[in-house]
């Protein structure tokens, strides 16, 4: 079955794609929820008049995560967590508190946007933050022990 995706969808695609799903996956999920529509003769003629308008747009969208990902480079995040015993952590740290410290940098970037291992130790660290379909940035940081 092919569907236009209206949202991206984990592990699916992006908004605007045309992917080919099992007939229940699309009829019984993606379709009811909002998330696609059939794709027909009809509907991929509107995508791809309405991707000829976006392709302007979109390039500029780019440009600004690029630069949003030039500024992320060239941060040195430090996120401070209790520690017990050795280099172990009480707790973890993870996409929710890297959010938190890149807010605090002034860049404000949603949690979900955001791939990283949970990390349980002290030490160094890469996330990949997603900013755009085209752009995706390693971000390495560093959890240091709080002090007390």
């Amino acid at each position: 079955m092919e569907l236009i995706l209206k949202q991206d969808v984990e592990n699916l695609g992006f908004k605007d794609d045309v992917v080919t799903v099992k007939n229940g996956y699309g009829r019984n999920f993606l379709i009811p929820q909002g998330q696609a529509i059939m794709a027909t003769v009809s509907a991929k003629k509107v995508l791809a008049e309405n991707l000829k308008q976006k392709a302007y747009k979109e390039k500029k969208i780019v440009d600004d995560a690029n630069k949003i990902a030039d500024a992320l480079k060239a941060l040195e995040i430090k996120i401070t967590a209790k520690v017990g015993t050795g280099d172990k952590l009480f707790g973890s740290v993870s996409n929710l508190d890297l959010a938190e410290a890149l807010a605090k940098e002034g860049h404000a970037i949603d949690k979900k946007f955001i791939t990283t291992a949970t990390v349980k130790r002290t030490g160094k660290y890469n996330a990949a933050i997603r900013l755009h379909r085209a752009v995706t940035v390693d971000l390495p940081f560093e959890v240091i022990a709080q002090a007390n």
